[in-house]
């Protein structure tokens, strides 16, 4: 017992002797301004992904108190690191404080109290930092050499206490892709009349913004890398996410977070960003900055956002107020208005020193966000043994099951949807959650399940992230005043993985211990098979086309297609105009406003390559090209150019209603499918529908084939839908013939954000090329529009 101790202080000693020549050499160790030849946050100068990358190399090869790690590569190839900071004592015994770390997050691990006591003594708080997953908001990136040089170099109290205390795992880019090419494109304009210029393509090749959408989806590498390699590995206690937002209001948010938070979080740890998020503001108002508002804009609901909300760590989301880029700007005080949750224009308790104005540029936003990440940090430090005790607590609650909860879950063997069983195991286990397969049937719940059913006891550290996306969503009416208009989410109201993945999957409320089950399986590896129809010679030549205002639905949609290994062509607007669509066989619009695609960016925002949308040459061509035969496949707002350009026989039917009457803000509803139609060939007459800024129609022309309408009585499967009657029953996808060619409207996405297997065979069935009609005729001969 005296043994143990002595030990370790002889250790201590001998690594301090050791340590003390690197330290004597810290200012060998980079400054920022010494390898940029800038300070980050410099108006107008940004440093690319290959510079930070050389600039955290530098770093850690010269300072014992950090090192990097590369987790893997980004989905275009760069590199994508992580950094390791802590004290140099810390360093030397890492291994074991990360065992600390996967005991406290699993207390079935901890033999009792004695030895919890022990591992809060012994571990540290981890905190993981990301930054500049949206890759136009460069301060995120720009801002993370000033914070990892400081504590690689400072021997300030404040630093040294948060070195002792912490282990810092940052992340400085979760989208490296994008900040290579933002801050190229930036730099290539900088300076011209394009300086600040937007780029015009998606800034993450498949998800755009949406990459911070993809937190329980996993479809992406970078979201992969991150919860497997930082989060999985490490189960942080806070995880800070920096990001930015628009400039016409606060300068900051912290948390707290507005309602709704996701039912299945726990309190205490929803007490934890609370108070996290007060503790940051307060810092920052006493450093006399400006501008910082808590408990607005942003809700907890969603777990598209939150992974760590379901695995025992504290998000703190800040949201620092953007400039042009890395061009200031000068802001009117005229243009400062209200905001969610608050009034930009005057004092508030949860805003109580508003920002009036004036220049507001990168240096600003960098200041603000290595504010807000020391103050995360300091925290963290003080509070050491709260962050690992409630850690420990919010993590035993789980073990020791929620009283809401089912004993287990059930996903039947023996599916027909392979893709969507294998989808949602792999989501389940590549978040931590433990699935048994059963060796023998039984029966549980009243019901009998065959062998090999996958179980998931609910009796384990993170059988909360499996209860939010197996279970339905009932999401709150939540009102801007009793009686008013709905107060919209921050993001979506549903995410049932069984509708959306078109799978079974049952709670059970009786035990399962007598239940013979496996080992927990690893992830099943995914297996994209290309439909019948769609390959071998007779495959129709698919286009699909991109614009240069490119939407995200468009690059999920290429996600998906490229899954699945399916030829097709990419094509812009030069191509439309050009009439070359002769080449294909089927042309896909995906979501995108008609005026989007014919107008695209005005002249004189970006070089005249990247303006003008297609254009009324454009919309000749694709005119053409349905009625000499083409298939056009068109997908929410690309429908209006469809319905205009043909003069269908086709209304949509909300778009006049106040939201107080009509609001589906992102919800699973009811379909139903006409089962002859070669559109649902494969499908049964009742499936779903994802329901956001969709249309449901009204059908005058009788020549025209409803393939699809929403369920009768009330829709709604999960999620909130205010005045569901007025698409009850209306058309939700519509096939019309046009001259030789055919058009199919989807009024809803088959493809929503990838999640949405149980309606991609719709698009699929839709993109293959029927024969001819046997006629001339179809829409032409109902009062279609001459060529």
């Amino acid at each position: 017992m005296i043994a143990r101790p002595a030990n370790r202080h002889v250790l201590s000693t001998l690594l301090l002797l050791c340590i003390a020549p690197a330290m004597a050499g810290a200012q060998q160790i980079p400054s920022p301004a010494s390898h940029f030849g800038f300070e980050p946050g410099t108006d107008r100068k940004l440093a690319d992904w290959t510079q930070l990358v050389g600039y955290y190399d530098a770093l850690a090869e010269a300072s014992p108190r950090v090192t990097i790690d590369t987790l893997g590569f980004a989905v275009r190839g760069q590199p994508f690191v992580m950094l390791t900071i802590t004290s140099e004592q810390n360093h030397a015994r890492l291994d074991e404080l990360q065992e600390i770390q996967m005991q406290l997050s699993d207390p079935r691990r901890v033999s009792g109290t004695a030895e919890m006591e022990r591992l809060v003594r012994d571990g540290k708080t981890v905190v993981l930092l990301t930054q500049n997953i949206h890759s136009t908001e460069v301060g995120a990136a720009q801002f993370g050499p000033v914070t990892a040089h400081r504590l690689a170099t400072s021997d300030a109290p404040r630093v040294r206490e948060i070195l002792d205390n912490v282990i810092l795992l940052q992340i400085p880019s979760l989208n490296p892709d994008g900040t290579q090419w933002v801050t190229q494109w930036y730099n290539r304009w900088v300076g011209t009349e394009f300086e600040a210029a937007p780029l015009p393509w998606l800034y993450q090749f498949y998800t755009g913004h949406d990459n911070n959408r993809d937190w329980y989806s996993f479809t992406q590498p970078e979201t992969r890398l991150t919860v497997t390699k930082a989060h999985n590995a490490w189960h942080p206690q806070i995880v800070h996410d920096v990001h930015q937002m628009g400039n016409g209001g606060a300068r900051i948010f912290f948390p707290p977070f507005i309602d709704p938070w996701e039912p299945n979080v726990d309190p205490a740890l929803i007490g934890g960003v609370n108070q996290l998020g007060s503790y940051m503001a307060a810092e920052l108002m006493a450093q006399g900055k400006k501008g910082v508002v808590t408990g607005a804009i942003y809700d907890g609901f969603s777990p598209a956002r939150a992974y760590m909300h379901y695995h025992g760590g504290a998000r703190v989301l800040s949201e620092t107020a953007s400039a042009r880029l890395a061009t200031p700007i000068d802001q009117s005080p005229d243009d400062i208005g209200g905001g969610r949750g608050y009034d930009a224009t005057r004092a508030s308790y949860n805003y109580p020193e508003p920002w009036r104005g004036g220049p507001w540029g990168l240096p600003q936003i960098v200041e603000y966000q290595d504010a807000g990440v020391m103050a995360v940090l300091t925290n963290a430090a003080k509070n050491r043994e709260y962050w690992l005790r409630n850690f420990y607590g919010v993590n035993l609650r789980a073990v020791e099951k929620w009283d809401r909860w089912p004993e287990a879950w059930v996903i039947p063997s023996g599916q027909a949807n392979d893709l969507g069983v294998s989808t949602v195991l792999d989501i389940l286990t590549t978040g931590d959650v433990e699935v048994h397969r059963a060796e023998t049937a039984f029966r549980a719940g009243g019901r009998d399940f065959p062998a090999g059913s996958w179980v998931v006891p609910m009796r384990q550290p993170y059988a909360s992230f499996a209860q939010t996306l197996l279970e339905v969503q009932e999401y709150p009416d939540l009102r801007l005043y009793p009686g008013g208009p709905p107060r919209p989410p921050y993001d979506v109201t549903a995410h049932t993985l069984p509708l959306l993945m078109d799978v079974d999957a049952v709670s059970v409320d009786s035990p399962v211990e007598d239940v013979p089950l496996s080992a927990p399986i690893v992830s099943p590896e995914v297996e994209y098979r290309l439909p019948a129809g769609l390959s071998g010679a007779d495959a129709p030549r698919i286009a699909l086309y991109k614009s240069w205002q490119e939407p995200m639905p468009e690059g999920w949609t290429r996600w998906v297609l490229d899954q699945h290994e399916l030829a097709y062509d990419t094509i812009h607007d030069a191509d439309v105009r050009s009439g070359g669509l002769d080449r294909y066989d089927v042309l896909l619009l995906e979501s995108q406003a008609a005026s989007s695609i014919l107008e695209g960016f005005p002249a004189g925002v970006l070089p005249p390559e990247y303006t003008g949308g297609i254009g009324e040459e454009g919309a000749r061509a694709l005119s053409s090209f349905v009625r000499e035969g083409g298939r056009l496949v068109a997908i929410e707002n690309a429908t209006e150019l469809a319905i205009d350009l043909f003069d269908l026989g086709v209304s949509e039917t909300t778009g006049d209603l106040p939201s107080q009457e009509f609001y589906i803000p992102g919800s699973i509803l009811r379909l139903t499918l006409d089962e002859g139609h070669p559109v649902a060939e494969g499908l049964a007459s009742e499936g779903v529908a994802w329901f956001r800024n969709s249309l449901a129609f009204d059908v005058s022309d009788p020549a025209l084939r409803v393939v699809g309408r929403y369920g009768t009585g009330d829709p709604l499967l999960s999620g909130w839908a205010l005045g569901s009657e007025y698409v009850a029953g209306k058309a939700a996808i519509v096939e019309a013939d046009v001259g030789r060619g055919s058009v199919v409207l989807f009024g809803f996405p088959p493809n929503y954000r990838a999640q949405s297997i149980a309606t991609w065979p719709l698009l699929f069935n839709a993109l293959v090329s029927p024969p001819p009609p046997q006629a001339m005729g179809g829409v032409e001969e109902h009062g279609g529009r001459p060529e």
